[in-house]
């Protein structure tokens, strides 16, 4: 007698429905798509969409006539426009109780989709923490980053799900952690983005021209990049802030307009910050060599005073240690 195998199917991989066919929304699906699962996806202007994807097409004030179809329903939309669409979806009755709705905002949780409640379906939001430019090369860009899922029990598993088989690695927030989550994401990408066009703007005034200057930069940018990769963000800080530099702090400060200056001043001032923790620690990790010791020459710039000696001491015997790893 052969016996049964008793080992339960896997189930497939839930339908899933995405109106916005922007570069998140076709992104996401073509990612989806190409994870084996079956994918739609509604905008309000025809436009053509990559393979293998199709689009239908409606007016703003109508769901898609699909909606009650897929088991989840993804708003790919932009944050100011998840609550109306919420609101469309739920006064035309599209929604089925068993569903699972997201939106991909990061800096919005569960409560954007508020007008769906009524529904009694799953609300939850899910969050690559990844830049999308290009849709069809999203799938690739998925693998191996972070995604932040939040929202009632059933949409967050429906969310872990969907990141992991898309090779995301998800993570639970509350909702009320949203807008602070975003504001880091917002720092570690478009704020980075805006202080390398500001370096380049800078190296123009210099006399370079604006692909000059890029590509002047671009070694920079990589091997920082590179430093990254292998310490946290407070090792790898460097720079005539981190040195006690100020002869040349005060150099950059005179060259630079009162618009630049003042963001100079800003991040130099953070820049400070991260320094006295860096020194705090190696204090308290080497308090017997400086029990004896008063920081008599001081550097407030920043507005912030940090005995430059001790910086010199920290960078010499961290130096060293590296040099010895």
């Amino acid at each position: 007698m052969v016996p049964r195998d008793r080992t339960s199917p896997t189930p497939p991989p839930p339908g899933v429905g995405i109106i916005g066919p922007g570069r998140a929304g076709l992104g996401l699906a073509l990612a989806l798509a190409a994870a084996g699962y079956a994918v739609r996806v509604h905008g309000r202007r025809r436009r053509s969409v990559p393979r293998p994807l199709s689009l239908s097409v409606g007016p703003p004030d109508q769901p898609p006539p699909w909606a009650a179809e897929p088991d989840v329903l993804i708003l790919a939309v932009s944050d100011d426009a998840i609550r109306p669409l919420a609101e469309t979806l739920a006064n035309h009755a599209a929604i089925r109780g068993d569903q699972v709705v997201l939106h991909l905002s990061g800096a919005q949780g569960q409560e954007a989709l508020g007008p769906l409640v009524r529904t009694r379906a799953a609300l939850g939001s899910l969050h690559p923490l990844q830049t999308i430019s290009e849709p069809e090369r999203a799938a690739a860009r998925l693998k191996g980053a972070w995604a932040a899922v939040e929202g009632m029990p059933r949409a967050v598993e429906a969310a872990e799900r969907l990141a992991r088989d898309l090779g995301l690695r998800p993570f639970r927030l509350a909702s009320n952690a949203k807008p602070i989550y975003h504001a880091s994401a917002v720092f570690a990408s478009n704020y980075f983005v805006v202080v390398e066009a500001v370096a380049q703007r800078l190296l123009r005034h210099a006399g370079l021209s604006d692909a000059q200057a890029w590509q002047a930069l671009r070694p920079l940018v990589e091997g920082t990049l590179e430093n990254l990769s292998h310490e946290q963000p407070a090792a790898a800080l460097t720079g005539p802030v981190a040195r006690g530099d100020e002869a040349t702090i005060r150099g950059h400060l005179a060259a630079l307009t009162q618009d630049d200056a003042f963001l100079y001043r800003a991040l130099g001032n953070t820049c400070d910050q991260i320094w006295s923790q860096n020194i705090q620690l190696f204090l308290e990790q080497n308090v017997s060599i400086f029990r004896r010791r008063t920081a008599k020459i001081t550097i407030s710039l920043f507005g912030l005073e940090l005995a430059s000696h001790l910086r010199k001491s920290y960078n010499k015997q961290t130096a060293s240690l590296r040099s010895a790893e």
